[in-house]
């Protein structure tokens, strides 16, 4: 689950993370109300959408009085912004954040991530703050500092203390940056994170260590223990076919492709699109209805799949594990009826009573297109959808 910047900074200014004040906004008044509350000679007008690289697609502007304020409120509100992040579709803004101007000194870069390859949370800093940390690792990667974290240890002061003499903090102010990594992971842990990301980190003329942007992103797994998280929740910047699939346990990603995709575990679904790809089609979506799936589920998955106009084709790809095939096959029988599918269907089915399935398929009398295997489904549907 992704949030705002300044929800983000509202979570870490109560872990002690030293943020700059702001305040958010839905409409020009706001945003020169706001300006005129924090009442400094310099505000930062922001687009906040779930999406980085606003900057550079003209979401963020320095304005020097409320004049100012009110015509980049104007100009930003309402605008699509698209960034390397959006896809060429963009995203509309719908708030600001006014936030105050820092007398920036200089910018740095400090992250969280959990790296899988040593299944360890590890925190990277660089001194190429203001940059996109992909574009830093690219070009100069001697440049990223790491330090692995022991789960039981924590992230120790030592760690903090020798990302911040690598990234080249100023002496005088290596404490406050210890401080601020140590209260970033903390934050990171106990709201269980999958990134927080601070870029930049900045070193201001007063000689402060703050965080002039965060991104937080969460794990879905576990926000039934962060109720306060889930109040962050904003569905305009969501898909509106994810947030239907998640009514029904449905795990489903929008692509862009025109082939429709069934599938159950997240593997097999992965692997599904791997091969629709190798055969030259484009799937339209990730979509696993579990090991649990029954009619309603399959009938509530062909509905989401088929309220995305680009689908051509439909490949439903199922393994009976714990479900038995006939109990999927009665699913999709009973939810082609319903819908009234007039789309190419492919089903493949595999695992236990799988014969019983195939035959109730082929007796339904609907066009359905039986596949004996993953890479003859997938040839099918695309040379149907072709």
């Amino acid at each position: 689950m992704n949030i705002h910047e300044y929800q983000g900074k509202e979570i870490l200014r109560k872990y002690g993370v030293a943020v700059p004040n702001g305040q958010v906004a839905y409409s020009v008044d706001d945003a020169v109300a706001a300006a005129q509350r924090l009442g400094t000679k310099v505000s930062v007008v922001k687009a906040q959408i779930h999406a980085g690289g606003r900057g550079k697609a003209g979401g963020v502007k320095v304005a020097k009085n409320l004049d100012e304020v009110r015509t980049y409120a104007e100009e930003i509100l309402g605008k699509t912004l698209v960034t390397h992040q959006t896809g060429p579709e963009g995203k509309e803004v719908k708030r600001l954040l006014i936030e105050e101007g820092c007398d920036i000194q200089k910018e740095y870069y400090v992250g969280l991530v959990l790296d899988r390859a040593t299944s360890r949370i590890v925190m990277m800093a660089s001194e190429e703050g203001g940059t996109e940390i992909e574009e830093v690792a690219e070009k100069t990667p001697e440049k990223i500092f790491k330090e692995v974290i022991d789960p039981v240890v924590g992230l120790s002061p030592y760690q903090a203390r020798r990302l911040a003499f690598s990234i080249n903090i100023p002496k005088e102010l290596v404490n406050k940056a210890v401080k601020f990594m140590m209260s970033l992971y903390t934050a990171f842990v106990e709201k269980d994170c999958s990134i927080a990301e601070i870029n930049p980190l900045v070193v201001t003329g007063d000689g402060s260590v703050m965080a002039l942007d965060a991104k937080l992103n969460f794990d879905s797994n576990a926000l039934y223990r962060h109720k306060d998280i889930i109040e962050y929740r904003d569905l305009d910047e969501e898909d509106a076919k994810e947030i239907e699939a998640s009514k029904y346990d449905l795990s489903y990603i929008s692509l862009e492709g025109n082939i429709g995709c069934m599938v159950n575990g997240a593997g097999l679904a992965m692997a599904t699109m791997d091969i629709i790809k190798h055969y030259g089609g484009d799937p339209a979506n990730f979509l696993d209805v579990g090991g649990g799936a029954t009619a309603e589920k399959v009938t509530e998955a062909f509905k989401i799949i088929l309220s995305d106009q680009n689908v051509k084709g439909i490949f439903v790809n199922i393994f009976g594990g714990i479900m038995k095939c006939d109990i999927i096959a009665e699913g999709v029988i009973e939810a082609t009826k319903q819908i009234g599918l007039e789309l190419p269907l492919v089903v493949r089915l595999e695992g236990t009573n799988v014969e019983q399935g195939k035959k109730l398929l082929n007796e339904s009398g609907l066009n359905i297109t039986a596949a004996e295997s993953m890479a003859d489904g997938a040839e099918k549907i695309v040379s149907l959808v072709k």
